[in-house]
C-alpha cells in the first residue's frame, strides 16, 4: 500500500526520516558523552520503541501511563517528572521508573522515603530566565510558573532544613521549547549563577526538553559544549529528554477534500480537524507545513482549509496551490508525528485518524484504526 491509498484521516510515520534523526541523536550522545531520552509527551507511538530503544537511552514520562507505557514496550531507562503525585499511584511509578523527579520540596517530603533506595530522586528547579518569545504557554520559566522551584524557595528551604536534600542525587530543568543551543548555553549560565553550590552535590543533571538538535540550522557543536562544560565542572551525568527531536519532519497527516464551499474566499472542508487532530494549530497558534502549498496568493488558487466540525474557529490556514482544489483531492500535512496523536481527541464525534508506518521503500502498512467504539467508550 501506497500512502495515497491510505484510508483518511491518517497519521504516517516516515521511518526512512525517523532512523535519520535517531542516528543524529545516537551520535551527540556519544560525542558530547550524554544521556538521551525520548520525550513520550511529544511522541508515543510505541510500534517503534524497540527501534528508538537501539538508539536512545529510554523514555521520560509525565504521569503512572506514560511511565508504564516506556516500562514496557521499550524497557530501558525510565525518568518521570510531574508536578504532583497521586498518593495511590506513588509506590508503582516507584517500581517501574529509575529517576523520579519532584516539582516542590513539600512533594519531596511526602514522597522520599517511600521512594529511597527503588527510585534515585531528583527535584526540579526554575532558572528564572525566559528565552523564549512569542509563546508563553509553553514558557516554563514565565513569571508566576508552578513548574520547578526558584532559587530564592529552594535556598530559603534548604537553609531552614539542612537535610532536606539528602537522598538526592539529580537537579532538573526544562526552559526550552523548539529552540536552538544558544538558549540551552544561556540557560545554563543562569542556572550556575544560582545553584552552582548544590550542583555540585548532585550525581546527575537532566536538561530537559526542547532541544530541537535534528533541525538543519541546530548549532550541535555549541550543545556539545554545554553538555561537556557541565560534566567536567561538576561531574555530573547528563541527560536530555527531547521529543520533537527524535520524530522531527517525520510524519504526515493525510486528509481527504470532502467538498468546497465559498464566504469571500473557497473553503476546502476536510476529513481532518485542526481542533482534533492537530490542536497545537489553535492552542500555539501555528500554520502547519502543507506540501505542494504556499503562502495565501502565492500560487494561482487559494483556499482557506477547515473541517467538518461545528467550531467555527476550526481552521487550519489559508493556503495557495498550482492547480485547483476538488472533493476526493488528498493533501499531505508535513511535521505531523509529533504533538499530534498524543493530543487528539473525538470532540464532535470525529473519527481519530488511523496510525500508519511508512517504510524504506515508500510502502505503506496500517498499525491501528479506530471507530465508534473507541468514541463511545471514551463517555460511559
Amino acid at each position: 500500500m501506497k500512502i495515497h491509498e491510505i484510508p483518511t484521516p491518517a497519521y504516517v510515520l516516515d521511518e526512512e526520516k525517523l532512523k535519520k534523526n535517531l542516528e543524529i541523536l545516537k551520535s551527540v550522545s556519544q560525542r558530547a558523552g550524554c544521556k538521551i531520552l525520548l520525550a513520550q509527551k511529544a511522541f508515543s507511538m510505541f510500534c517503534e520503541y524497540p527501534l528508538i530503544g537501539q538508539y536512545l537511552a529510554g523514555t521520560t514520562a509525565s504521569g503512572l501511563y506514560e511511565a508504564r507505557l516506556g516500562y514496557e514496550e521499550m524497557g530501558r531507562e525510565n525518568h518521570i517528572f510531574s508536578p504532583a503525585y497521586r498518593e495511590s499511584e506513588i509506590d508503582e511509578i516507584a517500581e517501574i521508573c529509575g529517576h523520579m523527579i519532584f516539582n516542590s520540596f513539600s512533594q519531596l517530603r511526602k514522597y522520599k522515603e517511600k521512594c529511597r533506595g527503588k527510585a534515585s530522586i531528583g527535584l526540579r528547579i526554575n532558572p528564572e530566565c525566559s528565552t523564549q518569545e512569542g509563546h508563553a504557554i509553553y514558557d516554563p520559566c514565565a513569571p508566576g510558573s508552578r513548574l520547578g522551584i526558584p532559587f530564592e524557595t529552594f535556598q530559603r528551604e534548604v537553609t531552614a532544613e539542612p537535610k532536606l536534600l539528602e537522598g538526592v542525587e539529580g537537579l532538573h530543568f526544562h526552559t526550552l521549547c523548539e529552540q536552538n543551543a544558544d538558549a540551552l548555553k544561556k540557560t545554563l549560565e543562569a542556572v550556575e549563577a544560582k545553584f552552582a553550590p548544590y550542583l555540585s552535590q548532585m550525581k546527575w543533571l537532566n536538561m530537559g526538553g526542547g532541544h530541537h538538535i535534528t533541525r538543519e540550522d541546530y548549532d550541535v557543536e555549541c550543545l556539545i559544549r554545554c553538555v561537556r562544560h557541565m560534566k567536567e565542572t561538576y561531574g555530573l551525568e547528563i541527560y536530555l529528554e527531547p521529543g520533537e527531536a527524535i520524530a522531527l519532519n517525520a510524519g504526515y497527516l493525510v486528509t481527504e477534500v470532502m467538498d468546497v464551499v465559498e464566504n469571500g474566499i473557497k473553503i476546502l472542508i476536510l476529513d481532518a480537524s485542526a481542533a482534533c487532530h492537530m490542536p497545537d494549530v489553535l492552542e500555539m497558534p501555528y500554520r502547519p507545513p502543507l506540501k505542494d502549498s504556499g503562502l495565501p496568493g502565492e500560487k494561482k488558487y487559494t483556499y482557506r482549509l477547515s473541517s467538518c466540525t461545528c467550531l467555527a474557529g476550526d481552521v487550519i490556514g489559508d493556503y495557495s496551490f498550482d492547480r485547483e482544489i476538488h472533493p476526493g483531492d488528498r493533501l499531505y500535512f508535513e511535521d505531523m508525528a509529533i504533538y499530534s496523536m498524543v493530543k487528539n481527541n473525538t470532540f464532535n464525534g470525529i473519527g481519530l485518524p488511523c496510525l500508519a508506518v511508512m517504510d524504506e521503500d515508500k510502502n505503506c502498512r496500517v498499525i491501528k484504526e479506530f471507530g465508534y467504539r473507541d468514541f463511545k467508550e471514551r463517555l460511559s
